[in-house]
């Protein structure tokens, strides 16, 4: 028995397979994709090894480079390398630093450096890795527009 394909049949299969609709199974979106390499790593006085990975735009060194203007791996060890200041024992860390100028006019500035000491995010969007540690999530200054340090800081 032979099989007889209208011209309409044909042209509808051509625009389906054109489309992507012809049995695509949809693309699994990744929902935060992040560097997960390491750019700067410290050790605090407890003895826990703390990296910043390069990240991405909501968490790591590209969000807090541009965000906050962070942009030496010494300004994160100036906090880091003192103990935790706030520490909701679910792996959720706060370190505490501050940048003095001194000279004719004299000023400073207060800063957080925020850590996740676990291997995931508190809301599961990211991981590490077996065996690994989120790390620095983010790091700002305090009383400054939206949080941004002061190019005077220079951090």
């Amino acid at each position: 028995m032979r099989k007889i394909t209208t011209l309409a049949a044909v042209t509808a299969f051509a625009a389906s397979l054109m489309s992507g609709t012809a049995n695509a199974a949809p693309m699994p979106a990744v929902p935060h994709p992040w560097d997960k390499r390491v750019k700067c790593q410290s050790d605090d006085p407890e003895g826990r090894h703390i990296v910043t990975r390069y990240g991405n735009s909501e968490l790591g060194w590209h969000h807090f480079t541009g965000r906050h203007n962070i942009k030496k791996c010494s300004s994160l060890d100036a906090a880091l390398r003192d103990h935790v200041d706030r520490d909701d024992h679910h792996g959720h860390l706060e370190y505490d630093g501050v940048v003095i100028e001194t000279g004719p006019r004299p000023r400073q500035v207060k800063f957080t450096v925020v850590v996740q000491y676990t291997r995931k995010t508190t809301d599961g969007n990211y991981d590490a890795g077996r065996g690994q540690k989120i790390g620095v999530i983010t790091a700002y200054c305090h009383n400054q527009p939206g949080n941004k340090c002061p190019a005077w800081a220079k951090m």
